[in-house]
């Protein structure tokens, strides 16, 4: 890949990761039309609707083995409540909370997964970002104030469920072996749309004439932008530029998040957010040797 291709694409993960950051303030704004399940079915819909052809250009197309597909169905599970402490994370709290403390905590808990049932070497280095990590979260969740109330909040504890769910769900895809990420990725998210639609979601109750245009607007970025378009950059970033440096780009969605927060909802950004967004963004890029700076 050229210097000018390079560049390009990278400006292309940049609208990615601002797809990503996008879209706490998207399902913020679609928690007062619709509830968490109904959210998980539109959602899915419009993403295998432009995943479809996205996959068949790659040439990907839709085969999937018989061990990746029984592990689409037990991701899809752990989607679904992924999914839900999201949705009501958002509903209940702030998006530029959840933006920041989820995103940046999942690689966190990652490692700590990875270190704990796979044995991974833990190293100095590592112990310090772990507890630096911890220091970030725990200023983001406003601990220092020693107020119970404010602490274990019902946003706070969705938010950190989630961050537990997505390491899990990464552990358990990661074993999935001949197919493409995209492809799994699809069924994933067409088993999700099944199991939502059989036994969560009741069509006949939703309120489709409350549905204006401020709902398809934040639904097709959900779906469409922060899903299919940002997926698919970040697939193709990793096949092109490898996963090591398509990572760093990682760094700029909790500050999407809050950004748009602030801009699109006009939450009011606290101190300490801001902080402990910084400290265990530091941490990741401890845990995962990310070199920001390249000659």
């Amino acid at each position: 890949m050229t210097q000018s291709n390079k560049n390009i694409f990278y400006i292309t993960m940049i609208f990615a990761m601002a797809g990503w950051g996008a879209s706490w303030v998207n399902a913020k704004v679609l928690s007062s039309y619709i509830n968490e399940y109904e959210m998980i079915f539109f959602r899915n819909a419009f993403t295998l609707i432009t995943l479809a052809p996205v996959l068949v250009f790659a040439r990907k197309y839709f085969y999937i083995n018989k061990k990746s597909l029984l592990l689409c169905i037990i991701t899809s599970i752990v989607m679904i409540a992924y999914m839900k402490c999201y949705f009501l994370g958002t509903k209940y709290g702030t998006a530029s909370l959840g933006g920041a403390l989820v995103t940046t905590l999942i690689p966190i808990n990652t490692f700590l997964f990875m270190a704990i049932f796979y044995k991974k070497r833990v190293l100095k280095k590592d112990i310090f970002a772990l507890i630096l990590g911890g220091i970030g979260v725990l200023t983001m969740l406003h601990v220092w104030t020693f107020n119970a109330a404010q602490i274990f909040t019902t946003e706070n504890m969705y938010f950190l469920m989630a961050s537990i769910l997505w390491p899990i769900l990464t552990i358990i895809s990661s074993k999935s072996t001949k197919t493409s990420p995209m492809v799994f990725t699809f069924y994933m998210y067409l088993i999700m749309t099944i199991l939502v639609s059989i036994f969560f979601v009741d069509f006949k109750n939703i309120n489709y004439e409350g549905f204006d245009y401020i709902f398809w607007i934040n639904l097709f970025i959900v779906s469409v932008i922060s899903t299919t378009f940002a997926t698919t950059v970040y697939f193709l970033g990793i096949e092109k530029l490898g996963a090591n440096e398509v990572s760093t780009f990682i760094f700029l969605v909790p500050f999407f998040a809050i950004l748009f927060s602030a801009i699109f909802l006009k939450e009011h950004i606290s101190l300490s957010i801001i902080i402990g967004t910084i400290m265990t963004l530091f941490a990741v890029k401890i845990l995962n040797n990310i070199k920001i700076r390249r000659k």
